[in-house]
């Protein structure tokens, strides 16, 4: 329940702390207002100062919607507890978006609206089965990883509650249809509010892509107990030196952030460009 343990008065023998004592402390903490820390976070934040924005203008208030609530907790918990690094490369994507076109037909037979995304989860499971620590997770204690042998990615759907990351799983094993298809599925799960929990839960790294909107880069936080987050903008035709010519070249940017605990800076410059390498030339994936 996330409580330290510190704060409680033991009621049971010699003063041991119960699972009554934890309930007791959890329901006086809220009757009062008052926080229970966190025993994984050294840090307290005080709350903001209390601001009567009236005095300036007219004022409205709206309640944050309930995903927000619960996101908003989540995100500030990993952004206060995991140390972030982000890291910014480039793909070339002009041969992936080329074949992506010539197979539209196709899959609009197949009733499949084929976007990047899917290519972007094949590239990123095959370099998180190159370098397995992006699948792994830290321990609750920080002193050791868990190595998951299994490719669970979650995606970010932008949803009118709030934002929203489902889990597809066992992405490695699934052809680019089979994952067009099924993101097809949950994003309108995700849109109509019908998610269940499971649909949110086990993911091992999160792709959140802003391409469709726009932007050039930004900083992606990541989704503890995950320790990487792929960030992808939109991509752009860019003046590319091939040796002898500049030729056009369609870009897309990257933006690793990963937990510095686990991941060195090396190891970030060499996933981004191990799947730069893959998006650059999609024939890899199958080797």
């Amino acid at each position: 329940m996330g409580v330290d343990l510190s704060l409680v008065k033991g009621s049971g023998p010699k003063q041991r702390v119960l699972k009554e004592d934890v309930h007791a402390f959890v329901k006086q903490s809220l009757r009062r207002g008052g926080a229970t820390r966190t025993s994984g976070s050294p840090f307290e934040m005080p709350p903001g100062p209390e601001v009567d924005y009236s005095r300036f203008g007219e004022v409205e208030s709206t309640p944050l919607k309930r995903i927000k609530k619960i996101s908003g907790a989540h995100l500030h918990r990993c952004w206060l507890t995991v140390p972030h690094v982000t890291q910014f490369d480039e793909a070339d994507i002009t041969e992936l978006e080329r074949f992506r076109k010539s197979q539209k037909e196709t899959a609009l037979k197949q009733d499949v609206r084929l976007t990047l995304m899917p290519f972007l989860m094949q590239a990123v499971a095959a370099a998180l089965k190159e370098m397995p620590i992006f699948n792994a997770a830290l321990s609750a204690d920080g002193e050791s990883l868990i190595n998951r042998n299994y490719v669970h990615i979650g995606v970010a759907v932008d949803t009118p509650n709030g934002l929203v990351v489902p889990v597809i799983r066992d992405v490695n094993e699934k052809g680019i249809f089979d994952l067009a298809r099924e993101l097809m599925t949950v994003s309108a799960k995700a849109r109509d509010g019908k998610l269940a929990p499971a649909d949110l839960q086990g993911g091992c790294f999160s792709i959140s892509s802003l391409g469709g909107i726009g932007g050039t880069a930004f900083t992606p936080i990541v989704n503890a107990p995950e320790v990487a987050i792929l960030g992808v903008s939109r991509s752009s035709m860019q003046p590319v030196w091939d040796g002898e010519a500049f030729q056009p070249r369609l870009m897309l940017p990257l933006s690793l952030s990963y937990d510095h605990r686990v991941i060195d800076g090396a190891d970030g410059v060499r996933f981004t460009t191990f799947l730069a390498s893959l998006l650059g030339d999609i024939r890899r994936l199958l080797l």
